[in-house]
C-alpha cells in the first residue's frame, strides 16, 4: 500500500535532522566564519561536539546498561531533535544577508527564528514517526538550545555571515541529502559501541524495559505479619 502525502513529508523532513548532513553543514558553516568570528565559530563547534557526545552517551547507558525511565518512556536523549535545535537556527540565521547593522541584527532574528521552527518541526517528526517519545525529543531539543545559549553569549552575533553563493550551495545540498544521501547508520554504530563497553550479546530494547516495568507494577507486595 504507497504511503500518503504526510507520512513522505514527515520523512523528508526528519532526514534534515541526521547527524551525516547537518554535521558537515556545521563544519563548512564554521570554516566560512571563522576569521570573522572565531570566539563564536568554535563556541559553536565545541558545543555541538559536546552535545552529540552526551547524546551519544545516554544512547549507550540504555542499550548497553537498561539506564531509562519507563515512567517518561525515556532510553536517550533525540539525536536528530539536538541537532536540529543546535544547528538550524544559527545556520539559518547566519545565511540571511544584510546591508546595514540594523538590518543584520533583523535578518539575523528571522533566520533564527526560522531555523528554531523548523527545528521543532523536525523533532516533532521523530514522535510521528514513531521512532522517539517526547521525553527523548524534548531533551534533544533542550540540549539544542543550550547550545544556542553557549554560544550567542559570545556577543558577536549578528556581524557574520555565510556568503551567498555558499548560503546557496550550502542549502541546496541539504535539501539535495535529505533526497538522497543513504540511510544514517549512526543507531546501529552506537549500538554497537554499547554493546562492546557492556559486554552484552544483546541490545536492552524500549519494549522490554517497559515490560519489566508493567511485571513489577503487578508484582504482590509482601507485608510482615504482625
Amino acid at each position: 500500500m504507497p504511503l500518503t502525502p504526510a507520512p513522505i513529508a514527515w520523512q523528508l523532513l526528519t532526514r534534515l535532522g541526521e547527524l551525516q548532513i547537518l554535521l558537515p553543514a556545521l563544519l563548512v558553516a564554521v570554516w566560512t566564519i571563522r576569521r570573522d568570528a572565531p570566539r563564536l565559530a568554535l563556541r559553536w563547534l565545541l558545543s555541538v561536539l559536546a552535545a552529540i557526545a552526551l547524546t551519544g552517551a545516554s544512547k549507550i547507558a540504555f542499550i548497553g546498561y537498561g539506564w531509562g525511565s519507563p515512567a517518561l518512556d525515556f532510553t536517550g536523549v533525540s539525536g536528530h531533535a539536538m541537532m536540529a535545535a543546535s544547528v538550524l537556527p544559527l545556520l539559518l540565521a547566519l545565511a540571511v544577508p544584510s546591508r546595514s547593522e540594523r538590518a543584520g541584527c533583523v535578518g539575523f532574528a528571522v533566520g533564527f527564528v526560522v531555523g528554531a521552527l523548523l527545528a521543532l518541526a523536525i523533532a516533532a517528526s521523530r514522535v510521528l514517526l514513531h521512532a522517539h517519545s517526547w521525553s527523548e525529543v524534548v531533551a534533544g531539543v533542550v540540549l539544542g538550545c543550550a547550545v544556542n545559549v553557549f554560544v550567542l553569549a559570545v556577543g558577536q552575533a549578528p556581524r557574520p555571515r555565510l556568503r551567498g553563493a555558499l548560503t546557496l550551495a550550502l542549502l541546496a545540498a541539504l535539501l539535495l541529502a535529505a533526497l538522497e544521501a543513504p540511510p544514517a547508520r549512526t543507531h546501529s554504530v552506537v549500538t554497537r559501541m554499547a554493546l562492546a563497553l557492556s559486554g552484552r550479546a544483546q541490545p536492552h530494547t524500549r519494549w522490554q524495559m517497559q515490560r519489566q516495568a508493567a511485571q513489577e507494577r503487578q508484582r504482590p507486595i509482601h507485608r510482615a505479619d504482625r
